[in-house]
This record gives C-alpha cells, structure tokens and sequence, in this order.
C-alpha cells in the first residue's frame, strides 16, 4: 500500500487526537487532576495510544484512503 504524504497522515493524527484528548480530559480530569504530573501523562497516553493505534487511526485510513493516497 503506497504511504501518504507526511502532512496528510499529520493531519489525520490531528483528527483524531485532538477531539479524543479533550474527552478523555473532560471525562476524567476530576479524576486525575490531583495527581503528579508524570501519573497524569502515564494514565492519559495509557489509554489515548491503544485507542489511536487499534481503533481511531484505522478507523479514520478508512474513511479518508481516497484523499490520504491522492
């Protein structure tokens, strides 16, 4: 399969990171928000990596292969 260009595969990191981060944050920012810093960052890309990886970033190659490989 022929790769996209790097700004394209950037932007559909951006599409799925940005909106994914602030709903994590806003579903469990309470939660988290009086811990140190290094726990925060190890829980939210504890769950944020696995979810990108196996769930948002296929999902989204899918829906955007005809303009990534364009």
């Amino acid at each position: 399969m022929k790769q996209p260009p790097k700004w394209k595969f950037a932007v559909m990191v951006w599409i799925a990171i940005y909106p994914t981060i602030t709903l994590v944050s806003l579903l469990i920012g309470d939660y988290i928000k009086n811990l140190p810093l290094p726990l925060k960052t190890l829980i939210m890309t504890g769950m944020l990596v696995p979810l990108m990886v196996f769930v948002l970033l296929p999902f989204l190659r899918k829906i955007l292969g005809n303009w990534l490989n364009k």
